[in-house]
């Protein structure tokens, strides 16, 4: 049988110092008791509040508030991923703003939305002011996948209707890639 080695502790109600006469001891006196279980029973409050605020918060969000978030991270995501490439569509490395410009735009085939293949780092002159400069786009592309994977772009894809439980795991999937590829960088 171990026997209580008491040590000086400091009291976590007032901060004063004391020797414990229980092994698991964590306040000095009755009163600082007192005090120590009401402020840990306020923060379980506090903890409490906060989580059914953010289940508030979550119940809330739209299909559509998913669908941004998702966008969001994945066009983060293939910034990131082509960070070291010049512009896709002009073939040029932009001092300004760079997107994720889709080579088929997402209101023409929305299968295609979160297809890696189909979006690929665009300077904005190009993706916004050119409307993607799609010739050279395509160019590029198949220099860069090939024909073969082009032509499936281009071919017919069935509709997608992503759901909330579908937009959450894509949106962790390219938060997770991104770290991934910061961890590697």
């Amino acid at each position: 049988m171990r026997t209580f080695k008491p040590r000086e502790k400091t009291c976590r109600a007032c901060g004063n110092r004391y020797m414990p006469v229980k092994p698991m001891q964590k306040v000095c006196g009755p009163l600082c008791a007192i005090q120590f279980a009401q402020s840990e029973r306020a923060k379980k409050e506090r903890k409490q509040a906060a989580h059914e605020r953010a289940e508030a918060r979550r119940r809330l969000k739209t299909r559509a508030d998913y669908m941004r978030e998702a966008q969001a991270a994945f066009n983060s995501y293939i910034r990131l991923r082509d960070a070291n490439r010049p512009c896709i569509s002009c073939g040029r490395f932009h001092e300004g703003q760079n997107h994720a410009g889709h080579y088929l735009s997402v209101g023409a085939n929305p299968a295609l939305r979160f297809e890696p293949l189909n979006v690929w780092k665009q300077c904005a002159p190009c993706n916004t002011y050119l409307s993607g400069n799609a010739v050279n786009y395509r160019r590029a592309l198949v220099e860069l996948i090939g024909i073969e994977k082009v032509e499936w772009l281009e071919g017919p894809h069935e509709p997608k209707k992503y759901t909330v439980d579908d937009l959450i795991a894509i949106r962790k999937e390219y938060v997770a890639k991104r770290k991934e590829l910061e961890k590697n960088k």
